[in-house]
């Protein structure tokens, strides 16, 4: 045990040792999402895909931990709004519809990106990312004439029971940094795990249910930031 406790002891003593030899960087991070969710189910003949892309944003913190001239680690937590919608339209005998459905989807996500600086000012990134689900949201506008009467269509609600708690993928892009702090950069998250589960759930008179389709994660972000 005491063994044990000596070698836990110099291993704790020599990471310490090793990371006070880098160079540990923090700063805030924030801009825009273009969401977009990838797949498509096709059930008794027809075929479902969110065919528009939706703009969110995120916002969070980073560490950069510089090895040396040419390479470092990135361990991020961002708040991030994702989501996309299905734009719908048809005009029958008698009947037409203009309708909007939007799946709004609020995550905390944790990518730790590696880093290749090119030049000083310029660094290529690549790594893993998770995301945790803290908010599926169903939105639907739009109208519905039949026999030349119009009415409009606003509901929306809650998808959370619908939606897997956990995301995952590669994330992976570019950046240029300024002396003075601050970068700028653009990064693809290509999400690999199923956004929905098989569950059905009911809230007040509505029945609700979610299967687990082939809907995937897809997101362009464009950051700014600062580097302490």
């Amino acid at each position: 045990m005491k063994k044990i406790t000596l070698t836990l002891l110099g291993l704790v003593a020599f990471s310490t040792s090793a990371l006070a030899q880098q160079e540990v960087k923090f700063g805030p991070k924030a801009g825009v999402n273009f969401a977009s969710i990838n797949g498509k189910v096709t059930e008794e003949g027809e075929t479902f895909e969110f065919n528009k892309g939706q703009t969110g944003f995120h916002v969070g913190a980073f560490a950069e931990i510089k090895f040396n001239d040419k390479f470092a680690i990135q361990p991020e937590l961002l708040y991030s709004v994702q989501g996309a919608k299905i734009e719908e339209s048809a005009s029958l005998p008698g009947m037409s519809y203009d309708l909007e459905t939007k799946w709004n989807l609020h995550y905390i996500n944790v990518p730790i990106m590696a880093k290749y600086y090119v030049i000083p000012s310029v660094a290529i990134e690549a790594g893993p990312y998770v995301g945790f689900n803290i908010k599926s949201e169903m939105k639907s506008e739009g109208t519905y004439t039949v026999a030349g009467v119009t009415e409009n269509e606003n509901d929306s609600y809650d998808f959370k029971k619908g939606t897997n708690s956990v995301d995952f993928g590669l994330g992976a892009g570019a950046s240029f940094n300024m002396d003075n702090g601050f970068f700028v950069g653009a990064r693809y998250n290509l999400g690999l795990a199923k956004i929905s589960k098989d569950a059905k759930w009911t809230e007040g008179e509505v029945e609700f249910e979610s299967t687990k389709e082939d809907f995937k994660n897809g997101v362009i972000q464009v950051s700014v930031g600062y580097k302490f």
